[in-house]
């Protein structure tokens, strides 16, 4: 039986190009880059047998893609259409696993706080949605659409009446405004707070430092030595703290902090001092901006809006404290936990920058427009439902 002659290609400049990078690039495909190899070959007018040995492929690959190539351009090097196996579930099943996915386990009266895959699978059997199905392919369904309900967040509504007045003048504060006016060059901004109960815990066995391939080793028991309190006063601008260590809170502790900032520089001479603080029982209510008042004139206190202490700089500070310092927590006694603060704050103080804080009166609103959306919708459901 005669063999069919190879089948000449001549390539213009644009095509040669192309296949030279897809041949010879370090990101292509080794199938796309062997296909773009055989073309190239016979572009030089050789023989299929001669590309088959120099390149180590069958003849019969070789001949597919000289053939194909010809037929169809650099198109025909890409792989065609396979019909694959037909689906096991309907575009219908696969909606209604993920809808199952969106409700809470009580919904469907299962005693579960939240779904994992193979308890969606199971779930699914129980109700007929399918006959069987697997937790991977469950878990495959809500990669798609990036659910993952094994996940949970926490989340503060918000009940102050006067959160977006508060809020906003707090934001105005951290840019540099009080009422619309913009502050002088003699005007801070402090963020303070309590850090409550450090606790000096001395491990039963000393700790391990890290090793190759070994993570920092922390002994499970420990004796306990008492707790303290840290209260911290952080210039919003400067990036400057002041602390000091308290054996609990309380107004008193608090007041030392505040004469311990106002009776130094550069707050001490300042026009005014503003205090954002929350809601603690150290510094609620006007009677605690009113002590403020009486005993520094030039100190004004800011209140946060009620459940709403992210709203205040100093504790982005304390969790800074919380990762560098306290944990995983190591120390004989209090007056170890009281220098290990000191030196931190030195050190921080050193070479901090302020924080970038990019929440605005936008924001404030969106949060404030979801809440009204939350609150209506959950009252729409409850209107909803049928009365028993």
């Amino acid at each position: 039986m005669p063999v069919t002659a190879a089948r000449p290609i001549v390539l213009r400049a644009a095509e040669r190009e192309r296949l030279k990078k897809m041949a010879y690039g370090h990101k292509t495909e080794h199938r796309l880059r062997m296909r773009a190899q055989v073309v190239l070959h016979a572009a030089r007018e050789r023989s299929n047998a001669r590309i088959a040995r120099e390149t180590g492929l069958h003849l019969d690959t070789v001949r597919c893609w000289r053939g194909r190539f010809v037929e169809h351009g650099p198109a025909g090097l890409s792989d065609r259409e396979r019909s694959g196996r037909p689906p096991s579930f309907t575009a219908l099943q696969v909606a209604q696993v993920k809808a199952l996915a969106c409700r809470l386990p009580a919904e469907s009266g299962v005693p579960l706080a939240r779904w994992s895959c193979p308890e969606l699978a199971r779930e699914v059997v129980a109700q007929a949605i399918a006959c069987s199905v697997c937790a991977s392919t469950v878990r495959r369904w809500l990669t798609d659409d990036a659910l993952k309900p094994w996940q949970h967040q926490s989340w503060i509504f918000i009940t102050d009446p006067g959160f977006r007045t508060k809020a906003e003048r707090v934001l105005g504060l951290y840019a540099r405004t009080w009422r619309g006016v913009r502050l002088g060059e003699d005007e801070y901004v402090i963020s303070a707070d309590e850090k409550t109960s450090i606790q000096a815990r001395c491990r039963g066995h000393p700790t391990l430092a890290p090793g190759q391939a070994r993570a920092m080793r922390v002994n499970h028991t420990y004796g306990r030595g008492g707790a303290l309190a840290y209260l911290a006063a952080y210039d919003v601008h400067a990036a400057k703290v002041s602390g000091r260590t308290e054996p609990r809170t309380g107004i008193d502790p608090f007041m030392n902090l505040v004469a311990q900032v106002m009776s130094t520089e550069p707050c001490a001479g300042a026009k005014r001092v503003f205090w954002i603080v929350d809601n603690g029982s150290s510094h609620c209510g006007k009677k605690a901006a009113d002590r403020l008042a009486a005993a520094f004139p030039n100190a004004v206190m800011v209140h946060t809006p009620v459940d709403a202490s992210w709203l205040n700089q100093v504790e982005i500070y304390f969790s800074v404290v919380q990762r560098k310092v306290v944990s995983p927590n190591d120390f004989t006694d209090l007056a170890q936990v009281a220098d290990r603060l000191g030196a931190f704050e030195d050190r921080y103080n050193a070479t901090a920058q302020p924080f970038q804080w990019k929440v605005t009166t936008h924001d404030l609103d969106d949060l404030l427009a979801r809440g009204d959306r939350h609150t209506t919708d959950h009252h729409e459901e409850s209107s909803a439902e049928p009365a028993t």
